[in-house]
Order: C-alpha cells, then structure tokens, then sequence
C-alpha cells in the first residue's frame, strides 16, 4: 500500500489541536486495513518528520483514527501550521 492511499484525511476539531499544543500529536484518518508501522512510515515520507510512537482506534463511524506522536525534535505545531490546520 502506497503512502498516499494510507494517510486519507487530518483530523481537525478542538480536541485534535489540543493534541497538537499539549502532547506533540496530530491525529489521521487511515485506511482500515493500515498497520501502526504503515502509518508510521506514510507520515514519515510524506511529511518528512520521525515519527516516536502511532496508536489507533476505530470510530464509531467504522474509521480508523491514528494518533501520531512525534520524536521531540520535530514539533506538530509546525507540520500543522505546514499542512493548514493552525
């Protein structure tokens, strides 16, 4: 599976950005089928950060949600304010 099929959509709502301020994470909506190391290494490329830790759920709308925690040198404030969110 290809990076780009693997990272569908960003998530943001105010608990998402939360995330982004308190504990260095953004969070994505992947494809169903996506292991935590897949969507480690589709954030990793595509984004060019590294990423520290992935955990994931499913929604009760049948999604699943991963939440990428970055290493400390990277800082998910700066890769949201460069994807739009902030």
């Amino acid at each position: 599976m290809r990076s780009s099929e693997i990272i569908k959509r960003i998530v943001i709502t105010q608990d998402a950005v939360s995330l982004i301020e308190r504990e260095n994470k953004i969070t994505f909506i992947v494809d169903l089928r996506a292991t935590k190391n897949d969507v480690k290494r589709a954030v990793e490329e595509l984004y060019g950060v590294k990423v520290d830790r992935v955990n994931t759920m499913i929604t009760p709308h049948g999604e699943k949600k991963a939440y990428v925690k970055l290493k400390p040198e990277y800082k998910a404030a700066d890769l949201a304010v460069e994807l739009g969110i902030l």
